[in-house]
Protein backbone atom coordinates (compact mmCIF):
# COMPACT_ATOMS: atom_id res chain seq x y z
CA UNK A 1 0.00 0.00 0.00
CA UNK A 2 1.83 3.36 -1.30
CA UNK A 3 0.90 6.15 1.33
CA UNK A 4 2.52 9.82 0.73
CA UNK A 5 4.72 9.06 3.37
CA UNK A 6 6.30 6.17 2.14
CA UNK A 7 7.20 7.83 -1.19
CA UNK A 8 8.67 10.37 0.30
CA UNK A 9 10.90 8.07 2.65
CA UNK A 10 12.12 6.29 -0.35
CA UNK A 11 12.39 9.37 -2.13
CA UNK A 12 14.85 10.88 0.48
CA UNK A 13 16.71 7.62 1.84
CA UNK A 14 17.40 7.25 -2.42
CA UNK A 15 18.69 10.19 -2.54
CA UNK A 16 21.30 9.06 0.61
CA UNK A 17 22.07 5.93 -1.48
CA UNK A 18 22.51 8.50 -4.32
CA UNK A 19 25.34 10.49 -2.68
CA UNK A 20 26.92 7.18 -0.90
CA UNK A 21 27.40 5.73 -4.63
CA UNK A 22 28.38 8.66 -5.73
CA UNK A 23 31.00 9.04 -3.36
CA UNK A 24 31.93 5.90 -3.77
CA UNK A 25 32.41 6.03 -7.53
CA UNK A 26 34.71 9.38 -7.29
CA UNK A 27 37.16 7.97 -5.10
CA UNK A 28 40.06 6.54 -7.05
CA UNK A 29 42.74 3.68 -6.31
CA UNK A 30 44.78 5.34 -5.04
CA UNK A 31 42.67 6.27 -2.08
CA UNK A 32 40.64 3.14 -1.79
CA UNK A 33 43.19 1.27 0.80
CA UNK A 34 44.58 4.64 2.43
CA UNK A 35 44.01 4.75 6.34
CA UNK A 36 41.43 6.90 7.31
CA UNK A 37 40.44 8.21 11.21
CA UNK A 38 36.68 7.13 11.54
CA UNK A 39 35.53 6.31 14.96
CA UNK A 40 32.90 4.40 14.20
CA UNK A 41 33.84 2.29 17.34
CA UNK A 42 35.00 4.77 19.66
CA UNK A 43 38.18 4.26 19.19
CA UNK A 44 41.30 6.50 17.72
CA UNK A 45 41.88 3.55 15.46
CA UNK A 46 42.13 4.74 11.50
CA UNK A 47 40.55 2.07 9.15
CA UNK A 48 40.88 2.31 5.04
CA UNK A 49 38.29 4.19 3.07
CA UNK A 50 37.05 1.65 1.69
CA UNK A 51 35.74 0.06 4.94
CA UNK A 52 33.70 3.64 5.80
CA UNK A 53 31.19 2.41 2.99
CA UNK A 54 30.79 -1.22 3.82
CA UNK A 55 29.93 -0.14 6.97
CA UNK A 56 27.21 2.18 5.85
CA UNK A 57 25.56 -0.75 3.60
CA UNK A 58 25.88 -3.28 6.00
CA UNK A 59 24.07 -1.79 8.33
CA UNK A 60 21.65 -0.04 5.52
CA UNK A 61 20.64 -3.84 4.71
CA UNK A 62 20.21 -5.11 8.32
CA UNK A 63 17.98 -2.09 9.27
CA UNK A 64 16.28 -2.18 6.14
CA UNK A 65 15.46 -6.10 7.68
CA UNK A 66 14.40 -4.91 10.86
CA UNK A 67 15.49 -8.02 12.58
CA UNK A 68 19.01 -9.84 12.91
CA UNK A 69 16.72 -12.90 13.61
CA UNK A 70 17.87 -14.64 9.81
CA UNK A 71 19.45 -11.37 8.71
CA UNK A 72 22.39 -12.56 6.30
CA UNK A 73 23.87 -9.96 3.51
CA UNK A 74 24.60 -11.49 0.26
CA UNK A 75 28.05 -12.81 -0.27
CA UNK A 76 31.07 -12.34 -0.50
CA UNK A 77 29.76 -10.18 2.65
CA UNK A 78 29.80 -12.28 5.86
CA UNK A 79 28.10 -11.13 9.72
CA UNK A 80 31.73 -10.13 10.94
CA UNK A 81 30.27 -6.55 11.16
CA UNK A 82 28.29 -7.83 14.04
CA UNK A 83 31.50 -8.74 16.11
CA UNK A 84 31.31 -7.30 19.57
CA UNK A 85 35.15 -6.37 19.22
CA UNK A 86 34.92 -4.83 16.08
CA UNK A 87 36.81 -6.96 13.89
CA UNK A 88 37.42 -6.53 10.32
CA UNK A 89 36.15 -8.41 7.66
CA UNK A 90 39.15 -11.11 6.81
CA UNK A 91 39.94 -8.64 3.46
CA UNK A 92 39.33 -5.40 1.64
CA UNK A 93 36.05 -5.27 -0.68
CA UNK A 94 36.82 -4.14 -3.51
CA UNK A 95 34.65 -1.15 -4.95
CA UNK A 96 32.89 -3.05 -7.93
CA UNK A 97 31.79 -5.17 -5.33
CA UNK A 98 30.84 -2.72 -2.94
CA UNK A 99 28.66 -1.24 -5.90
CA UNK A 100 27.16 -4.50 -6.21
CA UNK A 101 26.12 -4.21 -2.68
CA UNK A 102 24.75 -0.67 -2.90
CA UNK A 103 22.80 -2.01 -5.88
CA UNK A 104 21.34 -4.84 -3.82
CA UNK A 105 20.14 -2.77 -0.74
CA UNK A 106 18.97 0.02 -3.55
CA UNK A 107 16.46 -2.50 -4.73
CA UNK A 108 15.56 -3.54 -1.21
CA UNK A 109 14.43 -0.65 -0.28
CA UNK A 110 12.88 0.32 -3.54
CA UNK A 111 11.19 -2.49 -3.23
CA UNK A 112 10.26 -2.15 0.60
CA UNK A 113 9.80 1.23 1.53
CA UNK A 114 6.70 2.95 -0.59
CA UNK A 115 4.98 0.09 0.11
CA UNK A 116 5.22 0.43 3.74
CA UNK A 117 1.98 0.09 5.57
CA UNK A 118 1.27 1.83 8.83
CA UNK A 119 0.70 -1.25 10.43
CA UNK A 120 4.03 -2.06 9.45
CA UNK A 121 5.82 0.97 10.32
CA UNK A 122 4.40 0.79 13.32
CA UNK A 123 6.11 -2.67 14.23
CA UNK A 124 8.40 -2.24 17.33
CA UNK A 125 11.89 -3.33 16.88
CA UNK A 126 14.89 -3.62 18.91
CA UNK A 127 18.40 -3.17 18.13
CA UNK A 128 21.53 -2.74 21.21
CA UNK A 129 21.67 0.94 20.30
CA UNK A 130 17.96 1.67 21.47
CA UNK A 131 19.33 0.76 25.07
CA UNK A 132 16.40 -2.32 25.37
CA UNK A 133 13.66 0.30 24.21
CA UNK A 134 11.81 -0.47 21.06
CA UNK A 135 11.32 1.96 18.61
CA UNK A 136 9.14 1.38 15.52
CA UNK A 137 9.95 -0.02 12.53
CA UNK A 138 9.46 3.74 10.62
CA UNK A 139 11.70 5.41 13.27
CA UNK A 140 14.36 2.43 12.37
CA UNK A 141 14.01 3.63 9.09
CA UNK A 142 15.33 7.30 10.05
CA UNK A 143 17.75 6.29 11.67
CA UNK A 144 18.99 4.44 9.04
CA UNK A 145 18.68 7.50 6.93
CA UNK A 146 20.79 9.77 8.68
CA UNK A 147 23.56 6.76 8.87
CA UNK A 148 24.10 6.48 5.15
CA UNK A 149 23.56 9.96 5.11
CA UNK A 150 26.01 10.20 7.53
CA UNK A 151 28.70 8.53 5.85
CA UNK A 152 28.01 9.54 2.50
CA UNK A 153 28.77 12.80 4.07
CA UNK A 154 32.32 11.84 5.39
CA UNK A 155 33.22 10.20 2.12
CA UNK A 156 32.79 13.54 0.27
CA UNK A 157 34.71 15.27 2.94
CA UNK A 158 37.72 12.80 2.73
CA UNK A 159 37.54 12.77 -0.94
CA UNK A 160 37.69 16.78 -0.85
CA UNK A 161 40.07 16.47 1.63
CA UNK A 162 42.26 14.57 -1.21
CA UNK A 163 41.21 16.87 -3.88
CA UNK A 164 39.06 14.88 -5.13
CA UNK A 165 35.64 16.85 -6.29
CA UNK A 166 34.03 14.85 -8.51
CA UNK A 167 31.04 13.30 -7.00
CA UNK A 168 27.97 15.74 -7.10
CA UNK A 169 27.77 17.66 -3.83
CA UNK A 170 24.06 17.00 -3.04
CA UNK A 171 21.47 15.28 -4.74
CA UNK A 172 17.93 16.61 -3.93
CA UNK A 173 15.59 13.54 -4.01
CA UNK A 174 16.27 9.61 -5.90
CA UNK A 175 15.40 9.68 -9.19
CA UNK A 176 12.42 7.51 -10.56
CA UNK A 177 9.11 6.89 -8.87
CA UNK A 178 9.45 4.65 -5.98
CA UNK A 179 8.36 1.11 -7.44
CA UNK A 180 10.05 2.12 -10.96
CA UNK A 181 14.06 2.01 -10.64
Amino acid sequence: METWWSKALWWQFGAAIDMLENALVACPDSLWRRPVWHDMSNSSQGVEFWYVPYHALFWLDLYLSGTLEGFAPPAPFTLAELDPAGALPERPYTKDELLDYLAYARQKGHTMLPGLTEETARQPVDFPWARGKAVSFFELQLYNLRHVQEHAAQLNLLLGQHGIHTAPSWVARATGAPGNP
